[in-house]
């Protein structure tokens, strides 16, 4: 009870779910850069829910809800474009029709692989007869986790998702290390992350400082992005605990951009700050530990 408040409570100051896409794939200095991109490659049935910070008013959400993702050319193939649809059927096997509008779209879906290195936020179109599907592609052969984030007409936010298995030549798996400083270079944008708590269950504010990397002034002027100032997904090492964040204040311009949550155990989590400037999206990727 104590978690399911403290989930509660975080969520009333932040959530919701991002607005343009996003996929990075960390370079080897551990920056992480980012362009607009569609993703993905499974065919599966889904169970599994996620933690989801801040849509939540009603625990059991996901438990009334299934997702089945399935593919255009029957299997996923590194490299290639293929045609993700997914279907939501409610607790009587029938295909849920009506979904709430979540920060300008019906539907996000979020994407990474089994070592946390590659990370895409797309999202579907709705046919209008019980199907979203959208264009994507996987870089590399291996495991990856397909998140469906959505609000179903007159509930609450829910999140399912599920591994699914990518033919063609895998990457030798990362371990998910946490930083050593809260520091990220990306698209010439210095992002310092300060992180208020790092206790398990405690709530804890995200402040991100937007400078540019050259003069090192702050970015005042970031640009609304799916109407915020930004977004946060959080995922634990295991990608089974999964928040999604949205700020203090949406309207706010930077420099700061700052969010409230509560990580929910101990351990190792990975945290994707995405923000727009200049009408472009960008992505900064940072490990934590929490104890």
């Amino acid at each position: 009870m104590k978690k399911r408040m403290m989930l509660i409570l975080s969520g009333m100051l932040t959530i919701g779910l991002l607005t343009a896409c996003g996929t990075t794939k960390e370079s080897a200095d551990g920056h992480a850069g980012s362009h607009q991109n569609g993703a993905a490659n499974p065919t599966i049935n889904s169970n599994d829910s996620g933690e989801h910070d801040g849509h939540a008013t009603d625990e059991h959400s996901a438990d009334n809800y299934k997702a089945s993702f399935s593919f255009a050319s029957g299997t996923a193939k590194a490299s290639e474009n293929t045609k993700l649809n997914v279907q939501v059927t409610d607790s009587n096997d029938q295909t849920v029709q009506d979904f709430e509008w979540n920060h300008e779209k019906l539907m996000h879906i979020i994407i990474v692989n089994k070592d946390l290195s590659y990370f895409n936020h797309i999202h579907p179109e709705w046919d209008g007869k019980g199907t979203f599907t959208v264009d994507t592609s996987f870089p590399n052969g291996g495991e990856y986790k397909v998140f469906a984030d959505f609000v179903p007409k007159g509930g609450s936010g829910t999140t399912l998702s599920e591994w699914v298995k990518v033919d063609g030549e895998t990457k030798p798996q990362e371990s998910v290390t946490a930083d050593a400083e809260l520091v990220k270079v990306v698209d010439g944008k210095e992002v310092t992350l300060a992180l208020g708590s790092t206790k398990a269950k405690a709530e804890a504010k995200l402040s991100f400082t937007v400078k540019d990397d050259k003069t090192k002034e702050g970015i005042s002027n970031l640009e609304q992005y799916l109407g915020a100032v930004g977004h946060v997904v959080i995922l634990s090492e295991d990608a089974e605990q999964y928040l999604h964040v949205h700020p203090v204040d949406e309207k706010a311009s930077g420099p700061e951009a700052e969010f409230m949550t509560a990580f929910p155990n101990p351990g190792t989590y990975k945290i994707w700050g995405q923000f727009q400037h200049e009408g472009k999206v960008f992505t900064v990727p940072y490990v934590v530990k929490i104890q």
